[in-house]
């Protein structure tokens, strides 16, 4: 007989919007999942992966209990280890005791350098705020960081130097009040589903006029009232020919530049030499379009920019970003409902682990590493002695696996992440990984890069235990825990705790650092009393009241919708003069396409949830989309087999003939190992943010013979293909 129905509130653990979930469960089994309509975030709307990308959590692949490499690892030799014949079962103590013993060898050995740790934006807040405070408080390494260096780096970078911020300024809901909005760099049909529906209903239902600034010809292109095919990496070239447009045709907004800003001068003098004629020759963008882009949204009353991975992710994405805040610092569209500057998050989470300290230079709540004031501060909090915290700016994801070796990282503990599958360069990640000493893999499956691992822990799903996820909107909302961890699997949080445990007791550091927490609504309430953003969110308000907007000042503080109303966390925005810096890749007659990466609906990131769900079956094989063009100059039909090579590495896979994309451009989706994009993006980085360029990287196709495509030569691809 059935037990009665259990419905359990939750959000998503997929992209950044934060849609809430209902999970239906009986009998411990959950087999359903809705949304309520008066959900604030998606009002009962749903993607494919929100409402049927769950079941991961019971594929039979999934590791549920701890497992060490039966045959130790030696740096050079170290190899990819997916069958379990390779590994051997152990107990939690076992497995902990060992992990603490070789971290702590090594640390002793070669000191807080030799220490790196990737973090995890599909990670609660707790969980991240936890393990950055043990590789800081314990190793005393700053080499601490997740996936929001390959994603949205640039752009914190940017914002914080022009604002001082580094946030989405508005709610993604208001949408509806812009008059004219930007879209560029981003793919929302794709990649955040119910921002797109918003955005649609905004154009269609309340008059807003959209502009689509894109090499791709993204489905959004079909809402718009102005597209602007613009060739990949020159959107400085563009935004800053509107900013010339807007200047020269007196359409700034004198009082907010002169009440707000600084640097206004030496921003307009470096305006000069872009002009809309200039910005064609670069971009391929017609200037008159460029003009009348610039009329349309410095005249709005209310306008706004959302971008996603397509500015950020450039040898030059910081000045990307820069182009669109100095837009909007000309125009005033900042500060008030329906306007802004809105990166739009790739992970579910990843504003939420930036926020708890994820990340190589800042500590919780971007207090940097190298501020004295700042370093006492959490060595107060943590229980340390003075000056026991490193000062010194810690690496970033891609300069810790650059650093593996005799002399730099030889330590590495994964969680959550998948360098072998987002690292750019994959050929010489791989090398990397396997000049490792010792690695420890904290995960659900044994991903690409847990493979490599000398330790495998199971981790709880986000259906399976507590926590806090903060959204795109910088909404902080509950996580749920609706059914138990499947077999051994443990919280994240709680292996995180008894490891750090075993650790300060081998370093002989009795309780430097507070770790026993009962529930992880003691760590975020930790996290408040030493993050002002976060000193009024609390469970029991969350449970109370819903999500709430950071910053949340006290407990009587109701949250922040839009920021920025009276003043910039600066003070004044900062206008920053610009130059236009070409790619670090250019076309040539050996390599005449440019690689654009990016997701597809069905999947996400590196596939190690979705491509263990049944969405698999609606998106199986990789595709290089090739406009009909370069496919009919080429003699490539649609369902070809071709090979992409960069001067990186090649892949095989079947083209996908489409208009979507420009000519001159080619896109591969970078979650599918059979043909691993990132095998051809080149690690070439911002110097600034050092964020590398995935979206520029330049390729030859030609076609190849059926047979190289292995098990894939049958086609696939069903669903919408």
């Amino acid at each position: 007989m059935l037990t009665p129905e259990r419905i359990v509130s939750t959000v998503c653990p997929f992209c950044g919007v934060g849609c809430n979930l209902e999970l239906h469960v009986r009998d411990g089994f959950i087999y359903k999942v809705t949304s309520p309509f008066d959900a604030v975030v998606n009002h009962g709307n749903l993607c494919v992966k929100g409402r049927f990308g769950y079941d991961f959590i019971y594929n039979p692949q999934r590791i549920t209990v701890p497992l060490i490499r039966k045959t130790p690892q030696r740096p050079g030799e170290r190899t990819q280890a997916f069958d379990l014949s390779e590994w051997r079962e152990a107990s939690w103590d076992e497995a902990l005791d060992y992990v603490a013993d070789r971290l702590v060898e090594i640390y002793r050995r070669d000191g807080s350098h030799a220490m790196a740790v990737y973090c995890c934006a599909k990670a609660t807040n707790e969980d991240n705020y936890l393990l950055q405070k043990m590789y800081r408080a314990l190793f005393r390494t700053n080499n601490v960081d997740h996936c929001t260096r390959l994603c949205h780096a640039a752009s914190v970078v940017a914002l914080q130097m022009a604002i001082g911020s580094a946030a989405m300024s508005n709610t993604a809901a208001e949408v509806i009040e812009n008059d004219v909005f930007i879209l560029t760099g981003s793919n929302p049909t794709e990649n955040h589903p119910i921002i797109a529906l918003q955005m649609k209903a905004a154009v269609r239902k309340y008059g807003a006029k959209l502009i689509v600034v894109d090499p791709r010809r993204i489905e959004m292109v079909d809402y718009a009232t102005l597209y602007l095919p613009i060739k990949p990496g020159t959107d400085v070239p563009v935004f800053s020919a509107m900013a010339h447009v807007i200047l020269k045709e007196g359409l700034y907004n004198r009082q907010f530049i002169a009440e707000r800003t600084e640097n206004f001068e030496a921003f307009a003098a470096s305006m000069e030499k872009f002009t809309p004629e200039y910005a064609e020759n670069i971009s391929g963008v017609d200037r008159n379009l460029i003009i009348e882009a610039a009329r349309l949204y410095a005249t709005a009353k209310n306008a706004a920019i959302y971008w996603a991975l397509g500015i950020p992710e450039s040898s030059h994405g910081v000045a990307n970003a820069l182009s669109l805040i100095n837009l909007a610092l000309l125009t005033g569209h900042i500060g008030r409902r329906g306007t802004g500057l809105n990166p739009l998050r790739g992970q579910n989470n990843v504003q939420g682990a930036s926020d708890s300290g994820a990340m190589p230079w800042h500590y919780p709540g971007y207090q940097r590493v190298d501020v004295e004031d700042n370093a006492r501060r959490w060595e107060q909090a943590w229980n340390i002695e003075p000056g026991g915290l490193s000062r010194e700016l810690g690496l970033t994801t891609t300069e810790i696996l650059s650093s593996v070796g005799p002399g730099g990282v030889r330590a590495l503990y994964i969680m959550g992440e998948n360098p072998m599958m987002s690292e750019p360069n994959l050929n010489h990640t791989r090398k990397k990984m396997q000049e490792l000493e010792f690695l420890v893999a904290q995960d659900l499956f044994i991903n690409e890069s847990g493979a490599f691992a000398d330790v495998f822990l199971p981790a709880a799903s986000w259906a399976e235990k507590e926590g806090t996820f903060t959204n795109t909107d910088r909404r902080v909302q509950r996580v749920r825990q609706v059914i138990p961890p499947r077999g051994q699997s443990r919280p994240d949080w709680e292996i995180i705790c008894d490891l750090a445990k075993r650790i300060e007791k081998r370093l002989g550091r009795p309780q430097t650092a507070h770790w026993d927490y009962r529930h992880p609504s003691e760590v975020l309430e930790e996290m408040g009393r030493y993050v002002p953003e976060y000193a009024g969110v609390t469970y029991e308000r969350l449970e109370r009241e819903g999500g709430l907007q950071t910053p949340v000042w006290d407990r009587q503080h109701p949250g922040t919708p839009f920021l920025f109303a009276d003043t910039f966390p600066r003070g004044r925005g900062k206008f920053h003069p610009l130059d236009y810096t070409p790619n670090a890749e250019m076309p040539d007659e050996d390599y005449p396409f440019v690689l654009s990466t990016g997701r597809v609906l069905e999947h996400w990131h590196g596939g190690t949830l979705t491509r263990h769900s049944w969405l698999d079956d609606l998106f199986p094989e990789p595709l290089v989309d090739i406009h009909p063009g370069d496919a009919a100059h080429l003699g490539i039909q649609d369902g070809d087999a071709v090979r992409v090579t960069s001067r990186r590495g090649s892949i095989v896979l079947r083209a996908h003939v489409t208009p979507k994309t420009n000519l001159g451009v080619v896109f591969i989706p970078f979650h599918f190992r059979e043909a691993a994009a990132n095998l051809l993006t080149h690690d070439i980085l911002d110097p600034q943010a050092k964020i590398p360029e995935y979206k520029a990287a330049v390729v030859r196709v030609t076609k190849a013979r059926p047979e190289e495509l292995g098990a894939r030569a049958e086609p696939q691809v069903r669903g919408r293909y």
